[in-house]
């Protein structure tokens, strides 16, 4: 099993060249050869890399395309500060239009929190009206069989969100799944890995464990596995990455791995783009092509 310190070792990320292009270059060590016959313009398994919304958050639109666009990331979980639940069909063309133009694809709309029947329907119709078919959400327990009614009338998966140990309802995905796991397929998990681990949980094993219903998850790196944890970048913290990542490639994760950075979330460019070239620099000794 590769260690952190053996993939840093093994593959040199230059953040100036991440900051330019959003590439990441790899040179390969015995520990970190690649997997697999070919060259690198033939990869066996993919992942999706994409930003979850709220790392955006002092940030309009235009901003956080030209982040995206310089990073070379291409998915966008969409936040209501960027497109206002109360939008216009116009409005919602055209911010489809604003993200096309960077080459990039909202992929599902949240976290969105409900404390009624009418949020939970105002959240479906918000869904359908912005095009997507995932929402994450983080609804009241008993307001849980009338999600899976929505998810069903709407034909939209709808993924829990967990957050950690200050979080009393859903602080891992343990405690999600236990909920979910007798409840219609289109009802699954945002696996936050970061607040899983914080909640000194196991995150390469949970994410093979609930494989079947993790439908996107926020991919983070932290501190410690405790409470006192805090997000950082993918490369920095307690959460073994390329062991995480093969993980991923071993179920055939076909979500978003949608990165979420708390760090400094007025100055997150370089923080994002050294965990962009960090996670495009494993996936490169795994042989995986990043979409």
């Amino acid at each position: 099993m590769a260690t952190r310190r053996k993939f840093i070792a093994g593959c040199s990320l230059a953040l100036s060249s991440v900051l330019v292009s959003g590439r990441a270059f790899g040179i390969a060590d015995p520990v970190l050869k690649k997997e697999g016959k070919g060259n690198k313009n033939s990869k066996h398994e993919s992942l999706k890399l994409g930003v979850a919304g709220y790392s955006f958050l002092h940030f309009d639109v235009k901003e956080s395309l030209a982040m995206m666009r310089r990073m070379e990331v291409h998915y966008l979980c969409i936040k209501d500060f960027h497109l206002p639940y109360d939008s216009t069909d116009e409005e919602i063309n055209n911010f489809h239009k604003t993200l096309a133009e960077s080459n990039v694809k909202g992929y599902a709309v949240g976290p969105i929190y409900t404390e009624s029947k009418k949020e939970i329907e105002d959240a479906f119709e918000y869904a359908k009206r912005v095009g997507v078919d995932l929402i994450i959400g983080i609804p009241k327990p008993e307001d849980l069989p009338y999600v899976v009614e929505k998810c069903k009338e709407y034909d939209i998966r709808y993924a829990i969100h967990n957050h950690g140990p200050e979080d009393k309802v859903y602080p891992n995905a343990t405690v999600i799944h236990d909920y979910i796991k007798n409840l219609d397929r289109r009802i699954g998990i945002c696996f936050d890995m970061g607040h899983h681990t914080r909640d000194q949980q196991d995150p390469i094993k949970d994410v093979v464990r609930y494989k079947d219903r993790i439908f996107d998850m926020h991919f983070k790196n932290v501190t410690e596995a405790s409470g006192k944890g805090t997000t950082c970048e993918l490369s920095r913290g307690v959460i073994d990455i390329p062991a995480y990542m093969k993980a991923l490639n071993k179920i055939k994760y076909e979500g978003v791995c949608s990165l979420e950075f708390e760090k400094d979330m007025k100055d997150p460019l370089a923080g994002i783009s050294e965990s962009v070239g960090y996670f495009k620099g494993v996936a490169d000794c795994q042989n995986v092509e990043v979409l």
